[in-house]
């Protein structure tokens, strides 16, 4: 069932994307030669006017194939080429723009049923600098250090991408209606740490090291086990939590014994100082019902927010804070379809069924930035040459221009084999 859905969600996105290219195409007086959904051999195609219609035994992808639309034919009337340069624009950036509509409509549904969820402040620390600064209960936080909060997820992104330092923080919020801006420097927790994993919440076994951190530093290995502390004995994990809330670790040498192939190792330890700042309040994560126009603009704004967050994770991939290791392709999509389904199901319904849409709406505006993106083979790839021409008031050579693409599609499909790989890795 779960495969089902992927695969329906996936057709509609990209029918929905083709269908773009298709209604500007006709707009333009452009021939297109063929419709279809899905990559490889025909399944089931059918002959209407100028254009084939058709369904292809892979449901991953689909086309709109426009008469000349690879070739330098442009004296032919019906070619791609032949159309005025704007209209070609209107028709390539349709697809991606077809895409955000999509997510636009699905998210007026969602958000119909499902309500929207402000920023609101839910508590604030007492005594923390918030609560000093000024911040109150039932505060509508607008922007966190200059990125503009809309709903409270966006709060939860920037937290996310965004680690808090030990420096002034600016907030906006909305009292009574009126705006009001706080500054403030956050709360610091402080803990010592040894840096390690254990195997489970009873075990001593040291199940991964952190890189850096004192255990790493003196030697010991993921499967070494952690026997005593000080020469207190550490029997299991209760007597580890009991021990560390007796005897908090500080900035103090201790001495850890540990178990090896039977042998036993001990090693003197100075723990590490990890400090983390505190904002001082909590915030919703809940939904509230939308009413009237409020539907509108909060779809609106969900829509704004998947396309900033994907935004958001390219700049991290280029950046390096995210690896190819983290991208999925449609293996890894269509598990996450899965996952979500089974787990919404104990959730009734309607809610199985917003969470269903809720993905189509993040595939849809992803797939719309994705394509936008200025790389070759991608509709941002053609945008960049054709407003190039637009400029220029001639075309770039045809031939380097498919010469481009070819590279970019053939880059594009190395990266999609990487990256399904990666993700049959991450399932089994």
């Amino acid at each position: 069932m779960k495969i089902l859905i992927a695969v329906i969600i996936f057709s509609v996105i990209i029918i929905i994307h083709e269908l773009g290219h298709f209604l500007l195409a006709k707009k333009n007086g452009i021939v297109v030669t063929e419709f279809s959904l899905g990559m490889g051999p025909r399944l089931f195609s059918t002959q209407k006017g100028e254009t084939r219609y058709s369904i292809k035994l892979f449901p991953i992808g689909g086309s709109c194939a426009m008469l000349g639309e690879d070739t330098g034919e442009e004296e032919l009337p019906g070619t791609f080429n032949a159309a005025p340069v704007w209209g070609r624009i209107s028709v390539v950036a349709a697809g991606p723009i077809f895409n955000f509509v999509l997510a636009f409509l699905l998210s007026v549904i969602i958000t119909g049923f499902v309500g929207y969820d402000p920023a609101e402040i839910m508590e604030v620390e007492k005594g923390s600098p918030a609560a000093e600064a000024g911040l109150r209960e039932g505060d509508i936080v607008t922007e966190f250090d200059g990125y503009t909060v809309d709903v409270a997820r966006d709060l939860y992104v920037y937290s996310y991408l965004n680690e808090l330092q030990e420096e002034p923080v600016t907030m906006k919020v909305l009292r009574g209606g009126e705006e009001k801006t706080f500054t403030y420097t956050p709360d610091v927790s402080v803990r010592y740490l040894l840096g390690f994993n254990r195997s489970g919440t009873d075990s001593m076994e040291v199940l991964s090291l952190i890189e850096g951190m004192p255990l790493e530093a003196a030697g010991l290995q993921a499967g070494d086990v952690i026997t005593s502390i000080d020469g207190t004995r550490i029997p299991d994990g209760k007597a580890y939590e009991n021990y560390i809330a007796e005897h908090p670790l500080s900035d103090k040498e201790v001495e850890i014994t540990y178990d090896r192939d039977g042998l036993e190792y001990s090693a003197k330890i100075t723990p590490k100082e990890y400090r983390t700042p505190i904002p001082g309040f909590s915030y919703n994560m809940g939904y509230i019902k939308a009413e009237g126009f409020q539907v509108l603009k909060y779809a609106a704004l969900d829509v704004k927010y998947m396309i900033r967050t994907t935004l958001l994770s390219l700049k991290e991939l280029v950046t390096g804070g995210l690896g190819v290791k983290d991208l999925s392709g449609p293996v890894g999509v269509v598990d996450a379809i899965g996952t979500t389904y089974e787990e919404s199901k104990s959730a009734g319904t309607l809610m199985l069924w917003m969470n269903m849409l809720n993905m189509a709406v993040l595939l849809s505006a992803n797939l719309g930035v994705m394509n936008l993106l200025p790389l070759p083979a991608l509709d941002g790839g053609r945008l960049v040459f054709l407003f190039i021409e637009a400029v220029r008031k001639k075309p770039v050579n045809r031939e380097v221009e498919g010469m481009v693409h070819f590279a970019g599609l053939m880059l594009l499909m190395a990266l999609m084999v990487v990256v399904m790989y990666n993700d049959i890795l991450k399932i089994f």
